[in-house]
């Protein structure tokens, strides 16, 4: 098992990988039994040779998709402390010491790089990116009530048990709003590192669509939030289908009824009833659908225990060896 392991997800990042590398291997002087991985996803240009040249250890993904790749590094890698890192040179590797540092001593499970709440608006150039990233941080923070300040930033630092236990669904870069969501609602301890960032050289190109990237986070959250409270977000649908039943019914319906005795809007009337049948199902899904997600948190719970079980055995096996 490694002590610290740097991941490095990279598609075409040939001007820029190797300063990358050169660079965390710098940071991890001191820190032995560590090592930088480059996993590459399908790059057409020099930045497997590059890395490789810079002295880190090259490992494929070759599905296409961000989330694809860090999918198999999760799975292949064991370490006491993980860190995630782009390759394109924007995120500064002076904080992998600290982020390491909360994770090995102070028992954080997910270090966030905060790009926002330092130099991230003035560096980037891209209007769209940032407007992006407030958009849903604002949403995450109103859906999910946490202290997160930079949900889509690439430079994380992890735990073995937040690695090990984190079921990676998203393919694309959706997949950092994942695993944020995924930690505030499973109670790990998540803390924010600010760093300074900085943006792309000169020729080196961002892959994230503004728009159709943007679109998939904002569809992930929504899914997120009906998987994690599916009851909250059906009550608020029954509530509203509720109120236009209600507020239908008394003009249209009852207030006549209650002066002719005759119901005139049947169709009215029928309408309303669907409306309000409609809601309490609604109220009924929510209720069942939120007694399994309770159950799967107590499952959750377990799985920790097992993984840290696994950790242990790992580590006296090679202790054995030894």
């Amino acid at each position: 098992m490694d002590n610290v392991a740097i991941l490095i997800p990279v598609y075409n990042e040939e001007k820029t990988i190797s300063k990358v590398v050169k660079d965390c291997l710098n940071s991890l002087k001191g820190i032995s039994n560590s090592y930088v991985y480059v996993y590459d996803n399908n790059s057409n240009d020099n930045t497997v040779v590059l890395a490789e040249e810079a002295g880190a250890v090259i490992r494929h993904e070759y599905r296409q998709g961000k989330g694809n790749v860090i999918r198999r590094m999760f799975q292949e890698i064991d370490a006491n402390c993980y860190i995630m890192i782009d390759g394109d040179d924007t995120y500064p590797v002076e904080n992998i010491p600290s982020m390491v540092e909360k994770v090995l001593n102070q028992n954080s499970d997910m270090v966030v790089g905060d790009r926002l709440s330092s130099s991230y608006f003035e560096e980037n150039k891209r209007f769209g990116h940032g407007f992006g990233n407030k958009l849903v941080r604002k949403s995450i923070n109103v859906f999910f009530k946490n202290d997160i300040r930079d949900i889509m930033t690439g430079y994380r630092a992890f735990s073995y048990r937040f690695v090990k236990t984190y079921p990676v669904l998203s393919k694309g870069f959706e997949i950092e709003t994942e695993m944020s969501i995924l930690a505030i609602e499973n109670n790990m301890q998540v803390d924010n590192e600010i760093i300074t960032y900085r943006d792309r050289p000169e020729g080196s190109e961002s892959k994230l669509d503004t728009f159709s990237d943007g679109f998939k986070v904002l569809t992930t959250i929504f899914k997120l939030f009906k998987n994690y409270h599916p009851f909250k977000l059906f009550s608020i649908i029954a509530a509203i289908l509720i109120a236009i039943s209600i507020i239908s019914f008394i003009p249209s319906v009852w207030l006549p009824y209650l002066n002719t005795g005759i119901v005139e809007k049947i169709p009215t009337l029928i309408v309303d009833g669907f409306l309000l049948l409609t809601g309490i199902l609604l109220i009924s899904c929510g209720l069942i659908l939120d007694s399994i997600v309770q159950k799967e948190k107590r499952e959750f719970e377990f799985r920790l225990q097992n993984v840290i079980f696994q950790k242990l055995n790992i580590l006296n096996s090679k202790k054995y060896k030894e």
